[in-house]
């Protein structure tokens, strides 16, 4: 039975997209017009290293001065062991959605729903996050003072573009994306390369002073604060396989892209962190937290008031194709959620155009939904770093259940049986990952230095009224039921199945 309760036909062929894809139980909606390098573009855009790094630059070195940049390298090597398991999973199941449909099959509907749901807002939160950080940029580009009703207005309009971009198609999705992976390569390759070679203020030793962060306390406790740096910057990868029946080749492409991904996009970003910190003319300033928006300044310090310019039109685009990564990786989770029969209103979410081939009412919720919560942003401005702390300890805990339940499958026999896998190193691998995650999530929740204990602990109490919030649904409106004649936990089934395939003659 298919998605949409259409019988299918299965072929033994597994290098044919369609044939996976049938004996997964599923039949294509979607145009596979999406090769390696838009795929590859995708992740990078959504992972956006310009964005982690102008988002995050000025809070990251107030909280742990210039040491903070270690934290691109310790994340970078915990996500990319993330990536490589995530890499066998998608694999074995190229299907639309990504998180969703792989906890699914790797564990049941009922684990799936919940990973999904706290997922799925993660992302929206995330998609507010960085059009507000992006509307900063937008009011130093246009010279105009970013005060909460501009930043409003921006975000309304940067949420508007993107929408529009992805109603679109995939095609245009694809070109969109590698549009902004050429901005990002240009904002933070090249300019950090410049800036570290030509603008260079600061001595390489001041990466190892913290320049008075954290006061008195052990430097130790002041560097762990500080992993948010890092933490923001190393997700968004999952977005190549959040696509996959849109790709051509999936089982191949994906996985290698997902490591480029992850790769190119450290590579980039440390570059990028490095090259402001090393041009700041009073970087003393921004440790002490006098200095917010630091960048805009120091681009024009170092390239004029014309050659800010160029580069603040080259960070809008780059934030423009990060919300546009963002909006299509969580359209295409509701649609797979959706065509399960797994939310209120499935029939609606999981309709897909027949004219531009995109989940054009899942688009449209990822548009609204942030807008809400950017106007609760307006309303407390100063919420905004801890509201990014949640979304990214949603995605962490996502990514782990995707983890954990590709470890449980392993300890019961499951060998990944997709053509791209680690072999008989992927044992290693996947524990190595989970003990990363784990760190990566109680560094998370530690609580914010805040007058009052719910300020403290604001991350950890989004947190679980998700968690409880999808219990309760799971609880009282019984998706799964809705969603029983789909398949889960067959991991094990399905592998034997490919490699019974792959043994046939053709």
């Amino acid at each position: 039975m298919t998605g949409s309760g259409r019988p299918i036909e299965h072929n033994t062929d597994d290098t044919n997209d369609t044939a996976q894809l049938a004996a997964l139980g599923y039949s294509g909606e979607f145009e596979r017009s999406m090769g390696l390098w838009a795929n590859m573009a995708l992740g990078f855009t959504y992972l956006s290293p310009l964005v982690g790094v102008y988002s995050l630059f000025a809070y990251s070195l107030a909280i742990g001065g210039p040491p903070a940049i270690w934290w691109i390298v310790i994340v970078g090597v915990g996500q990319l062991l993330v990536a490589l398991v995530f890499g066998e999973v998608v694999s074995q199941y190229p299907l639309a959605g990504g998180i969703y449909p792989w906890t699914r099959r790797l564990w049941n509907r009922r684990y799936a729903w919940i990973v999904s749901w706290i997922y799925i807002w993660a992302v929206i939160v995330t998609i507010t996050s960085v059009a507000e950080f992006g509307s900063t940029f937008v009011a130093a580009l246009l010279g105009i003072e970013a005060t909460p009703g501009v930043t409003l207005l921006t975000v309304v309009g940067l949420l508007a573009i993107a929408f529009v971009a992805n109603y679109s198609g995939t095609r245009s999705l694809a070109r969109i994306a590698r549009i902004g992976l050429a901005a990002e390569l240009i904002g933070v390759v090249a300019l950090g390369l410049y800036l570290l070679l030509f603008q260079r203020a600061q001595p390489f030793s001041v990466f190892f002073d913290s320049l008075g962060a954290g006061g008195d306390q052990a430097y130790l406790a002041t560097f762990l604060a500080a992993s948010l740096s890092g933490l923001f910057l190393f997700y968004g990868f999952e977005a190549c396989g959040d696509v996959a029946e849109e790709v051509a080749a999936p089982a191949r492409r994906i996985p290698v892209a997902m490591i480029l991904t992850i790769v190119v996009g450290g590579v980039s970003g440390f570059l990028s962190y490095a090259g402001y910190v090393l041009a700041a003319p009073d970087l003393r300033s921004i440790v002490a937290g006098e200095n917010t928006n630091p960048i805009p300044s120091i681009l024009e310090s170092s390239l004029g008031t014309a050659g800010s310019k160029v580069f603040l039109v080259v960070t809008v685009v780059a934030f423009v194709s990060c919300v546009l990564s963002l909006q299509a990786a969580g359209s295409r989770l509701l649609y797979s959620f959706a065509r399960d029969r797994m939310l209120p209103a499935s029939h609606w979410l999981a309709h897909v155009s027949s004219r531009y081939s995109v989940p054009t009412n899942a688009l449209l919720v990822v548009c609204v939904v942030p807008l809400l919560i950017a106007l609760f942003v307006f309303w407390r401005p100063d919420s905004l770093a801890r509201i990014t702390a949640f979304a990214v300890l949603g995605i962490y805990v996502a990514f782990q259940a995707v983890v954990l339940a590709a470890l449980r499958q392993r300890l019961k026999g499951w060998s990944p049986a997709g053509v791209w896998n680690l072999g008989r190193w992927g044992t290693a691998v996947n524990v190595l990952a989970l003990c990363y995650g784990i760190f990566a999530m109680v560094l998370l929740l530690q609580p914010a230095s805040a007058p009052t204990f719910l300020d403290r602990w604001i991350v950890a109490a989004g947190i679980c009224v998700v968690v409880g919030s999808g219990l309760l649904y799971l609880l009282l409106g019984r998706p799964d039921r809705r969603s029983a004649d789909f398949p889960e936990g067959d991991a094990r089934e399905v592998a034997a199945r490919l490699q019974a395939i792959r043994r046939t003659p053709r």
